[in-house]
């Protein structure tokens, strides 16, 4: 998916809320588990509750892969099920180089080698410019750098500061961009450290970002958007526990998290979008 395609579905949406599907055995509801697959049933019933109000969707591999070949076979079947207008996002933060880089590129990016077909992957750029540019490689497809994430960890690395008192995020984020456009180049950018929004957002100007920790984590989505948000929207606001967990009955209560997200966000977008 291009940035014009992505940016029509927020627009006739009036959302750019990403609904994260970190899909755990443990925690979905029981009357899935008597279901043959019950990931990709139960994945199935939060995209068809919350279609009309989200613009992408978010798997993180994690949940999947830990399953062995059986979780990689419910997240093929929920790519096939995903429709082909909304983002899809394979949240796996994979970040090697070479070779390896290529194939982790080719698993979500070409359908015929291993049956996904991702609009985009998250990277770890820990590894630089050999990391990345695999991934860029391939057309109409992004890379969603991790930039700035709101883990407590983060402060270990990411706000060091070089002998310019430049913290290490801030060089991240202006190298990558000398490696891939605005039309391909995502970052991560944690929603629970919105004093640094601003900042971001100066240092990419008209890059998207992938916003988590909205809802379970407490992040502001007003703050966020006043912040953040760029001419062509340029956010991408993900929430997966208080969407796709807010209810024993996913059907209803993930309809209605996600609407309500959605409102805030049409009423934002009034307010901000220029």
């Amino acid at each position: 998916m291009n940035s014009a395609e992505l940016i029509k579905q927020i627009e006739q949406k009036r959302s750019f809320l990403c609904v994260g599907l970190d899909t755990d055995i443990t925690l979905i509801p029981s009357r899935f588990k008597a279901e043959k697959d019950p990931i990709f049933a139960f994945n199935k019933a939060v995209i068809d509750a919350t279609l009309p109000y989200t613009v992408a969707y978010k798997p993180n591999i994690a949940f999947y892969e830990a399953l062995g070949p059986a979780g990689w076979e419910s997240l093929q079947k929920t790519m096939e099920y995903m429709p082909k207008d909304v983002f899809s996002i394979a949240d796996a933060k994979r970040g090697d180089i070479g070779n390896t880089a290529t194939k982790y590129a080719q698993t979500f990016f070409e359908p015929a080698r291993a049956g996904f077909d991702f609009d985009s992957v998250t990277v770890a750029p820990y590894m630089g410019e050999d990391s990345v540019t695999p991934f860029l490689q391939f057309e109409n497809k992004w890379v969603i750098l991790l930039a700035l994430t709101s883990n407590p960890g983060s402060n270990d690395f990411q706000q060091m500061k070089d002998e310019n008192g430049i913290p290490f995020y801030e060089n991240v984020m202006r190298k990558s961009m000398e490696w891939g456009n605005t039309d391909q180049l995502m970052f991560v950018i944690g929603a629970t450290r919105t004093d640094y929004i601003a900042k971001v957002r100066e240092i990419a100007p008209d890059n998207f970002f992938l916003v988590p920790g909205v809802g379970a984590q407490g992040g502001s989505l007003s703050d966020v958007a006043k912040f953040g948000m760029n001419s062509r929207v340029g956010l991408l606001v993900n929430s997966s526990r208080g969407i796709i967990y807010a209810g024993d009955d996913t059907s209803l209560s993930a309809a209605r998290e996600a609407k309500k997200v959605q409102e805030e966000m049409n009423q934002l977008l009034d307010q901000y979008y220029k």
